[in-house]
């Protein structure tokens, strides 16, 4: 069982809790092991459709827990890992290639690490309280690290891209609404009510057809050229049509019903 995250299934959606309060959730070795492997079975985890990610306590992550780097439960490095898939920016990577969309809640600190982590989410939500920074540069480090060179530019654009990267400055939450880093804003009590106004449209979808969606999007973000994109959402859409779901739809929707899909096998 795992130390440090709290995973608690509700029907097809996985809520998953960093748990180390009294620290900030700030990351050790083992809460890196512990997301590595809860990441990777998912990628063969039809049950679950969606992910909604969170802290317990006062923050979502308030970054790397230096006490615990330094004198004990050490994040490996990357030369030196444990195993591959076991190092603090194969969190991000594992984010990335699972099927299921993730919500992240945000509220409190989301430093370093923890806004790694909040941007490669598929959604973001903040509580009144989030503040978010790229804490990398302020520790004697490149500013860039674990995807925020990817993520940052991508999501608010170059301008303030830079001005987070260079300065370490936090972000708070009306800003973050602002420049589109969040979809939302809401006060921390109402997190879990505001994941479930996102949550419950995408279990109305056919569960291959909102996996292939992430995975087509993933792959054209990586590809400069229109063509070629379109050829991708061909493939998806040739995959997804092959299967039951689309005829399920299609009748649902002649029969005013809500569509009752399969599982994917």
């Amino acid at each position: 069982m795992p130390s440090t995250i709290q995973i608690e299934r509700r029907g097809e959606v996985d809520w998953l809790t960093l748990d180390r309060p009294v620290r900030l959730n700030t990351l050790t070795g083992t809460m890196v092991r512990e997301l590595c492997a809860y990441f990777e079975g998912l990628q063969s985890d039809y049950g679950v459709r969606i992910v909604v990610m969170r802290g317990a306590g006062r923050a979502f992550c308030a970054g790397l827990d230096i006490k615990e780097h330094l004198s004990g439960d050490r994040v490996p490095e990357g030369a030196g890992r444990v195993r591959p898939g076991h190092h603090l920016f194969d969190i991000v990577k594992l984010m990335r290639a699972c099927p299921q969309p993730i919500v992240a809640l945000v509220h409190g600190p989301a430093c370093g690490g923890g806004f790694a982590m909040a941007l490669a989410a598929d959604i973001r939500i903040a509580g009144e309280s989030a503040r978010m920074n790229d804490a990398f540069v302020a520790l004697g480090r490149s500013g860039c690290e674990l995807g925020l060179t990817y993520f940052l530019p991508r999501i608010v654009g170059l301008g303030i891209a830079t001005e987070l990267m260079y300065t370490g400055s936090f972000i708070d939450a009306p800003r973050a609404l602002q420049v589109g880093l969040v979809s939302r804003v809401v006060p921390d009590l109402a997190l879990e009510a505001a994941a479930d106004e996102f949550v419950a449209p995408m279990l109305k979808t056919a569960p291959l057809g909102l996996r292939m969606t992430k995975q087509t999007l993933n792959t054209a973000l990586k590809i400069d050229d229109l063509h070629a994109v379109i050829d991708l959402e061909e493939r998806a859409q040739s995959i997804c049509g092959r299967g039951p779901d689309f005829e399920e739809a299609m009748s649902a929707f002649l029969e005013k019903r809500p569509p009752r899909y399969a599982a994917p096998a």
